[in-house]
């Protein structure tokens, strides 16, 4: 393995030419009241792995998972529909079976011509699949026929399932070309990031991205903080918040993290380090018809909401990025379900999409959904947009990932 790639074995290093391949892909993607796919990203990120199957004549049978039916059979979360979306995407027949184990999936795998897809239904409508069960994983082996299992699942190759850790007990297991791809992004911003590197960061929690927060004050050249993370370090700083959406109880994490920034820049430059909104934009409610008005960070009111960073916040945010070398975003920085609120978030994606010189990584989750439904060119208009949320969370943190872990390796 060359230093610094891809520590697994990738599809092109094995030989796969006709086999019967067992793919694990990541369909948990969102639908409608009707049952309809409202985003079909996931789907079309899976397509070049499918693609190159299909080009080396093999038997192409998919698993995923869709929703939390909590092992049992939820007509609702049928992968059914995911099926006619991919064949479309990837202009290609693709067969359904409404079982992941069993006689139906034996008798449709032995249908398949080489270069057909089968799709099977949920793995989690099986306890045995989060529970990481050998059994449920010996079967799922068996009755798919398959010869390889090609990990392409990157949103869930953070938790230890059957259908990424248990399988690979069972079958020769490499990576798919969206895993090498996500892995790679995501690691090469972390380890090996064009300078100078700006993280962006948002959404609701700092609990859930404490280690990510660390490795990047350690790594980052600017850190920009927004969205409700953003109101739990104003509190910290003694700012009032009035009704905003905050996390109590954190005081020594975020004193943990000034003193870490204080001792790589000194105390001088803490707040062009770690950059806060100066001002924000409230609402005394939220919802469609809540009125955007900006005030100081210091001047939110008892009755008001911070909803998103303020004009002069955002130009500073805007500014910290514009000539970065790299730029890793994970977290809007606004209630981006709402226009008039999404204005911090919409700024940022326009500065990042016009700067095609920079390393964009934008994190999975809301970041991911928000960008791609602002961007024309559904994401490309930046480096890299992750499929996983958690996932790409535990990659920039260094925790382990035991779907990539249990991989052969290179």
């Amino acid at each position: 393995m060359k230093k610094g790639g891809f520590p697994k074995l990738v599809m092109s290093a094995v030989p796969l030419e006709g086999k019967t391949v067992l793919v694990r892909a990541d369909y948990n993607v969102p639908l409608n009241k009707k049952g309809e796919i409202t985003d079909d990203y996931r789907i079309t990120q899976s397509a070049p792995t499918i693609q190159e199957l299909i080009r080396k004549k093999c038997k192409v049978v998919i698993c995923s998972h869709l929703g939390r039916p909590d092992g049992k059979v939820a007509p609702e979360f049928t992968l059914a529909p995911v099926a006619t979306r991919l064949s479309e995407v990837i202009d290609h027949p693709v067969h359904f079976v409404p079982n992941c184990i069993g006689d139906q999936v034996v008798q449709a795998v032995k249908r398949l011509h080489p270069g057909s897809v089968l799709l099977m239904e949920n793995l989690r409508f099986h306890a045995g699949e989060e529970a990481n069960d050998e059994a449920f994983a010996r079967a799922l082996a068996r009755d798919s026929g398959a010869q390889y299992f090609v990990q392409d699942g990157f949103g869930v190759v953070h938790r230890a399932h059957a259908s990424t850790a248990a399988i690979t007990h069972q079958l020769p297991s490499v990576a798919g070309l969206l895993l090498e791809r996500e892995w790679t992004a995501i690691t090469g911003a972390m380890e090996h990031p064009r300078k100078p590197l700006v993280a962006v960061l948002g959404g609701a929690k700092i609990s859930d991205k404490i280690k990510v927060i660390t490795r990047l004050i350690d790594i980052a050249d600017t850190v920009v903080i927004g969205g409700a993370m953003a109101n739990t370090f104003l509190k910290y700083k003694g700012c009032a918040i009035g009704k905003s959406v905050h996390e109590d109880g954190l005081d020594n994490i975020i004193r943990d993290i000034y003193k870490a920034a204080e001792a790589k820049v000194g105390k001088d430059a803490l707040d062009e380090f770690i950059v806060l909104p100066t001002d924000v934009a409230v609402g005394t409610k939220i919802d469609a018809d809540a009125r955007r008005t900006v005030v100081d960070a210091r001047e939110v009111a008892d009755n008001e909401y911070i909803l998103d960073i303020g004009w002069h916040s955002i130009e500073t945010a805007v500014s910290a990025v514009t000539g970065a070398g790299t730029v890793i975003w994970n977290g809007t920085l606004g209630y981006a379900e709402l226009p008039q609120f999404a204005h911090g978030s919409a700024r940022m994606a326009l500065a990042l999409a016009s700067q095609p010189d920079t390393t964009s990584v934008i994190g999975g989750g809301d970041t991911a959904d928000f960008v791609l439904h602002w961007d024309a060119r559904k994401g490309a208009s930046f480096s890299h947009v992750s499929t996983g949320g958690g996932a790409s969370l535990d990659l920039m943190a260094g925790e382990p990932m035991p779907g990539i872990d249990a991989l052969l390796d290179a």
